[in-house]
């Protein structure tokens, strides 16, 4: 009897199926045993890969400026250690900890979908809210100043999270209404309402550093975020007035005594009391003056000894210039600079309108603050206390700032770019 057709067919179909299966079985087995070695490459490429893995050059950057900053700190502050605690390495060894801790934040966050915090940023908004209220309840720690929440090893700054809280929110808010922002409704109303209210909080710890930074930060999301040009210029005008009325009636006594030696630093006569006003700023500008081009020499500063007050946190910039002079300082605010501008390009290359601003707002938070703080220790600023990002001592500004420096790295996951 004659085969049938379709039974050959058949036959010939199962044949395929079965060498097709055979060889998928033996690719399998290759792969899994014959070349692991390849496999685990390609598995840790992936960290530093395009498409995937996260920007090299950010996280180097950010690895660079903790080193710095982190040694500076220490030479900053042994002196000041051991006179007030009895231990040199008191700050040095909480701020490790704290370093260990904003690293693994940091990691963290450079896994986590950044697109995630879209949804939240207004529970984010609530959170800094929350705590910028619990602050005013908690009995004061420094001469009626209310800015921090014991927390055990650290105290937490809500000023920090208000930072991060309004980049957050306008972020989300301009990503979602980015065809409207030119009407008013939708940039000056929100702008006014979140800033107006986070500001007035501020204002009863008081914490006018962080007022102006949050301030700056609002025009910047609001900016980039498509608000009209014409609308700053009215803005800033009210913000002029409002301020001028805030000092007319005494509510700004406090940032007015702060004012009351700005530029006066090196004219002010010994024995009065602008000479006691001015003491810090004056002994920072001697700082940085001694230090010349080349500077003094690590952990040569003579200033740190009791002369420049908390050296290790605000002016701390003041004692790298003196130790490590001109060029050093500008080696540094030049690393600065690049982390910024990688930042800002990283996110221009999102492939979203949300990771675009958020990733510009968290990395120009670092350029502002740099910015700020230098004016500030060359007293071109009044003294209102701005840190300087990865070297001033401190616990929740340090952990916050590598955690946002996560979602940057989590935004270049999906950035546009070539890796180098």
């Amino acid at each position: 009897m004659a085969p049938n057709k379709k039974m050959i067919l058949r036959g010939d179909v199962n044949r395929i199926y079965d060498d097709k299966y055979r060889s998928s079985q033996q690719a399998k087995k290759e792969k899994l045993f014959i070349r692991p070695t390849r496999q685990r490459k390609l598995k840790n490429a992936k960290w530093f890969s395009v498409g995937m893995g996260i920007d090299l050059p950010f996280c180097l950057l950010i690895l660079i400026l903790l080193v710095i900053g982190t040694i500076m700190m220490f030479s900053a502050s042994y002196a000041f250690a051991y006179y007030t605690v009895g231990d040199s390495f008191f700050y040095l060894k909480r701020q490790i900890i704290f370093i260990v801790l904003g690293i693994a934040a940091m990691a963290i966050m450079s896994f986590f979908n950044y697109n995630k915090l879209h949804k939240i940023a207004p529970i984010v908004l609530g959170v800094a809210y929350f705590s910028l209220l619990l602050v005013l309840i908690i009995p004061s720690v420094e001469g009626g100043v209310k800015r921090w929440i014991p927390l055990g090893i650290f105290n937490l700054q809500p000023s920090e999270i208000a930072k991060f809280a309004v980049i957050l929110f306008f972020s989300h808010w301009a990503s979602k209404y980015y065809k409207v922002m030119q009407l008013p409704k939708y940039s000056i109303l929100p702008g006014v309402i979140v800033f107006g209210t986070i500001a007035g909080l501020l204002l009863l710890e008081p914490h006018y550093s962080g007022i102006v930074i949050v301030g700056v930060l609002t025009v910047i999301m609001l900016y980039i975020g498509g608000m009209k040009t014409k609308y700053l210029i009215v803005g800033g005008i009210a913000l002029g007035v409002i301020i001028l009325l805030l000092a007319v009636t005494g509510g700004l006594s406090y940032a007015m005594s702060r004012m009351d030696g700005w530029g006066q630093a090196l004219s002010a006569e010994r024995g009065t009391d602008l000479w006691d006003q001015t003491w810090q700023t004056r002994n920072s500008l001697y700082a940085i003056g001694s230090g010349g081009l080349w500077g003094l020499g690590l952990g040569q500063s003579r200033q740190k000894f009791l002369y420049l007050p908390e050296p290790q946190n605000d002016f701390i910039f003041a004692i790298v210039v003196e130790e490590l002079g001109l060029i050093g300082a500008a080696i540094i605010l030049l690393i600065f600079a690049l982390l910024v501008w990688r930042g800002i390009t990283l996110s221009l290359r999102s492939k979203d309108k949300f990771g675009k601003l958020l990733g510009i707002g968290l990395t120009s938070q670092i350029g502002v603050q740099v910015v700020f703080n230098i004016l500030v220790i060359t007293d071109w600023l009044p003294n209102t206390g701005i840190s300087l990002p990865f070297f001033s001592y401190g616990g929740s500004s340090l952990i916050m700032l590598l955690a946002q420096m996560g979602i940057v790295l989590s935004i270049s996951r999906t950035a546009n770019i070539e890796r180098t």
